[in-house]
């Protein structure tokens, strides 16, 4: 499969509140729950309602709309970054899923994933 390298730093918060958040950034993902206010955003876009970030995270996902009755796909990237000590934060759209690293693991992921036949395009 093909995976595709976001150019941009991410950071993953969580929020006080909406009322200075714009939903019309270039890049993000929203989740509420009935506990919280949760995005993932570039880094640059951290919006001031942020009550907590984590900086450093840098992103990749399937080049291609995944099918929901695929299986195990998440599950087996997964697998070979955690065989290899890399850590994930994932999401998932209607259409793909995107595998978050930390900046400092991303060559390594990209590298440890190529050498278990991912390929990679630049975004």
């Amino acid at each position: 499969m093909t995976l595709k390298k976001l150019p941009y730093e991410l950071s993953v918060c969580k929020l006080s509140s909406l009322n200075d958040f714009k939903f019309n950034l270039d890049f993000c993902f929203f989740a509420k729950t009935d506990e919280e206010f949760s995005l993932v955003c570039k880094t640059e876009d951290v919006p001031l309602c942020a009550a907590e970030r984590d900086d450093g995270w840098r992103g990749f996902y399937f080049d291609e709309t995944l099918d929901f009755s695929l299986i195990g796909i998440l599950s087996k990237i997964s697998a070979v970054l955690a065989e290899n000590k890399i850590g994930i934060f994932a999401v998932s759209t209607f259409n793909t899923d995107y595998i978050l690293v930390k900046s400092e693991n991303f060559d390594r992921a990209v590298d440890v994933l190529k050498s278990n036949g991912y390929t990679f395009t630049e975004d």
